[in-house]
């Protein structure tokens, strides 16, 4: 059964560029172990007329915008062998430890697939 990591996260309209560069860097590192989709999308139409609108829901400031992303994967045990093999990777080549994001506010969970195409 496919399992999804789930990203939400404030990132601030004048760091997307930043966020972009370090964006290009996860999808090589999970492509590179074994990840069977990256996707990283950012904000276009957040005024909807119906749920909670992510701006609401992330408490976004002035200036912001809302970044959602998720990384695909065979299995949750697959999940967490490549993203154990991610982890050490970044830490060997010394992954960025100032994010142009606000990582406190950042919205993570891991998803087990219901429908898919």
């Amino acid at each position: 059964m496919r399992y999804v990591d789930g990203y939400v996260l404030p990132v601030p309209k004048k760091n997307l560029k930043a966020y972009l560069r370090l964006a290009r860097m996860g999808e090589k590192l999970w492509r590179k172990h074994g990840a069977l989709d990256y996707k990283e999308c950012v904000g276009d139409d957040l005024k909807t007329k119906w749920g909670t609108p992510f701006p609401r829901m992330m408490k976004l400031k002035p200036g912001e915008t809302v970044v959602f992303s998720y990384i695909v994967f065979k299995s949750r045990a697959h999940r967490d062998r490549v993203n154990a093999k991610v982890m050490k990777e970044m830490a060997s080549i010394g992954a960025q430890a100032d994010m142009p994001f606000d990582v406190k506010r950042m919205a993570y969970g891991g998803f087990k697939v219901l429908v898919t195409a």
